[in-house]
């Protein structure tokens, strides 16, 4: 995974290749004015020869799509679909799509992990608190990279193996940026900069007759996580269906992730199938080792996305609430549900430790 060019995120930021940073620093004041005039000259004027597009390396294509997404997300937001007002672009957008084995249109990384830091930073509004968001997006990610590694070796162990839980304890330091992330969010970003500036900057385009949702933070896939933890074989129609809309704006190697572990047993059922064979009174201390392993993980998921619910429901509430749905493409009600089945398994991974043990014994160092 860290040989994928996409983890290159210097060389992308650093790329330009349409020439678009004098151009899109004037973005936000066209934004600012409602000026869909400018906005689609400057679209037109930056799309680029497909022949000289072709040629690019995967870092300078990731590039182009970044900025011409702040045009496409701009003019979308005024009431135009950009490609209906450039047509030419459609032809490069679906080249940089198969070139980058992406969607053809921008999406979070776009917006945050490839988005250059300080006076290139590609932005709808230029105001400091946009700026904050992308920050808060951006600090998951590599996190998040290298907790994925160590759910793949938590998915290749059983809960017998001590490197069960040493993979699990990483993967909890890894996922803990998440807290920060949403914790950094709510002090810096109020639920009404998000709701009435920026959310009408994420909404839907459409690309050859499909529509695609703009780079929200929801496509940052936390749900990779989920899925060799409990999500595999103990999830629910709704999360699946939210999971089908959100795996083509995750990275290839994501997606292979996801294909490689989708049927795959979950930590959690691994390690209650553990736990019911065991008939001694205590458990084997691996096994205590797992459970407290696993359950920190699950306590520090299950407090993200309590604090990102409560967000949510302010951002989406009724006197700021201009769209029923998430710029994820989901409604407020989905992240109370994949709250609860966060909560669910934590309490079942508990409760499994707690029937092997003596009458108030702490199950592992988490419990004491």
């Amino acid at each position: 995974m860290f040989g994928d060019p996409r983890h290159r995120t210097e060389d992308i930021r650093a790329a330009d290749p349409l020439g678009a940073d004098a151009l899109l620093a004037a973005v936000p004041a066209m934004n600012a004015r409602a000026d869909t005039a400018a906005l689609t000259v400057a679209l037109r004027a930056l799309v680029p020869d497909q022949d000289r597009a072709a040629q690019w390396s995967v870092a300078g294509a990731l590039a182009a799509m970044r900025d011409l997404g702040i045009l496409l997300g701009s003019l979308k937001r005024h009431g135009i679909q950009p490609l209906a007002a450039v047509p030419e672009a459609l032809p490069v957008l679906e080249l940089l799509g198969r070139r980058t084995d992406m969607v053809p249109r921008d999406t979070v990384h776009h917006y945050t992990t490839w988005n250059p830091p300080g006076r290139r930073r590609r932005s709808y509004t230029g105001h400091p608190t946009e700026a904050r968001l992308q920050e808060a997006v951006r600090m998951v990610f590599p996190g998040l990279v290298a907790a994925i590694e160590d759910c793949s070796r938590v998915a290749r162990l059983e809960p017998y193996d001590p490197g069960f839980a040493s993979a699990l304890d990483r993967v909890a330091r890894h996922v803990r940026t998440m807290v920060d992330s949403i914790d950094l969010t709510v002090a810096q970003v109020p639920p009404e900069y998000f709701a009435v500036t920026l959310r009408p900057y994420f909404e839907e385009v459409e690309v050859a007759g499909r529509d695609y949702l703009g780079p929200a933070a929801a496509q940052v896939p936390l749900w990779l996580v989920d899925l060799t933890l409990w999500q595999c074989d103990r999830s629910d129609d709704a999360y699946d269906a939210f999971l089908a809309e959100s795996l083509p704006y995750a990275l290839p190697g994501w997606r292979e992730f996801h294909a490689r572990h989708r049927g795959g047993v979950s930590a959690v059922s691994k390690l209650s199938a553990a736990v019911s064979w065991e008939r001694m009174d205590r458990l084997p201390p691996e096994l205590v080792d797992s459970a407290a392993a696993l359950g920190r993980v699950l306590r520090i998921l299950k407090t993200f996305r309590a604090r990102h619910l409560g967000l949510a429901r302010k951002a989406y509430s009724d006197d700021l609430r201009l769209y029923e749905e998430g710029s994820g493409g989901a409604p407020v009600a989905l992240l109370r549900s994949i709250l609860d089945l966060t909560r669910e398994n934590e309490t079942m991974v508990r409760r499994a430790a707690v029937r092997h043990r003596p009458a108030g014994a702490p199950v592992g160092p988490a419990a004491a």
